[in-house]
């Protein structure tokens, strides 16, 4: 897949289950363009969830998995379905050419210039820099004066306020959790409030 074709915003989905997961993306319906969604690994029936979603959304939207650590948690991410992984790691390169082998996107994590140079040469995608709001907005330009254009994507911390100001100062990409909706909507299944948080978003990202 063509970076460009990958979506601006990634929802992160963390601790919720198969029902929770299929609302949400009940809530996303023709937003394909717009919104990527990951499901963390440390979710209930996880692997089930994700290649379910997969196979029911998979075909309009990217599904990817979080909170990959290791070669195994790639492993099994991949054979569920998964698209893409994320990591709040910097992921071995052998977990990178694995998922690359398989036509499947990386999006490790990095801090530090260091990190950051690692993971391009193992050839990481996009790379994740987290946790984003502990560090000055100018990091991620700062970064790419030594090392080049990178595509960066910003997560933990990542909220309706400062999702654009990222994107205009040197992420690509986001990643939002608990910034986008409230964690009871998806716990309670509540389509309708789900759907007027992500017009929310939609509308302060846009302005």
């Amino acid at each position: 897949m063509e970076l460009t074709k990958f979506p601006k915003v990634t929802i992160i989905l963390r601790g919720y289950d198969y029902n929770q997961v299929k609302t949400v993306m009940e809530a996303l319906e023709g937003q394909e363009e717009r919104y990527a969604l990951e499901i963390t690994l440390n979710s209930p029936g996880v692997f089930e969830t994700i290649r379910k979603i997969a196979e029911e959304y998979g075909s309009r939207f990217l599904i990817g998995a979080g909170t990959v650590l290791n070669m195994e948690d790639a492993r099994k991410a991949v054979e569920a379905g998964a698209a893409f992984i994320l990591s709040p790691v910097v992921l071995d390169a052998e977990v990178i050419a694995y998922c690359k082998g398989k036509g499947v996107l990386t999006v490790p994590a990095a801090m530090t210039p260091s990190e950051v140079q690692t993971l391009k040469v193992a050839g990481a995608d996009i790379i994740k820099i987290f946790p984003a709001t502990s560090v000055d907005i100018s990091h991620f330009n700062a970064l790419m004066g030594p090392l080049g254009i990178t595509p960066f994507m910003a997560v933990g911390g990542v909220n309706q306020e400062n999702a654009g100001v990222f994107l205009e100062n040197g992420a690509q990409f986001v990643g939002i959790g608990s910034g986008i909706f409230a964690k009871e909507d998806i716990q309670t299944c509540n389509i309708q409030n789900l759907k007027k948080s992500l017009a929310a978003f939609q509308e302060k990202l846009s302005s």
